[in-house]
């Protein structure tokens, strides 16, 4: 759990998330951002919940909404992998994945990720050391378990800085 990826595990955009991955325990990392993700959602009021910064550009809420389902996803696909299950998964598109989000509260937001993070902590937490090497095919890519959950993080990283700059500014 406190070794990165090597470029061998994982191919295209994940490198992007991996990178911005700190050296660390994955799931004190996981349970860092939990924290700071959780202290967010409480700080906001549904007016900067529901700001955009530009046309077309995702609500507050609806990046976190794809960071949340984003993270499902993965987990999922994480799960498969970390079992041995060697069928090939399909990719996502992302657009769909923000729909309900507009209409939720803050609150809800909040209760959702804590949900899916606690979540995929557990799943995490439990893996034997053999699975975290274990790898499949999502979305016409190779990639291990290890890579999936550091880009779990990383993609969390991303968006973050994305909040901090375009939305919290």
């Amino acid at each position: 759990m406190n070794q990165k990826p090597t470029e061998e595990e994982y191919a295209g955009d994940a490198g992007e998330y991996i990178r911005l991955v700190p050296d660390g325990n994955i799931i004190d990392i996981l349970l860092a951002q939990k924290k700071q993700m959780t202290e967010l959602l409480a700080s906001l009021t549904e007016s900067q919940a529901a700001f955009r910064y530009a046309e077309g550009k995702w609500t507050l809420k609806e990046v976190v909404g794809h960071i949340v389902d984003s993270e499902r996803v993965m987990t999922y696909r994480l799960l498969r992998f970390a079992r041995g299950d060697q069928t090939p998964l399909s990719g996502f598109d992302q657009e769909l994945f923000t729909s309900p989000f507009e209409s939720w509260t803050t609150a809800q937001m909040a209760e959702d990720y804590l949900a899916v993070r606690q979540s995929t902590i557990t799943l995490l937490s439990g893996l034997p050391e053999e699975a975290w090497s274990r790898n499949g095919t999502a979305n016409n890519t190779n990639i291990t378990v290890r890579a999936l959950a550091y880009g779990i993080v990383g993609h969390e990283l991303h968006h973050m800085g994305v909040i901090r700059n375009r939305y919290l500014s």
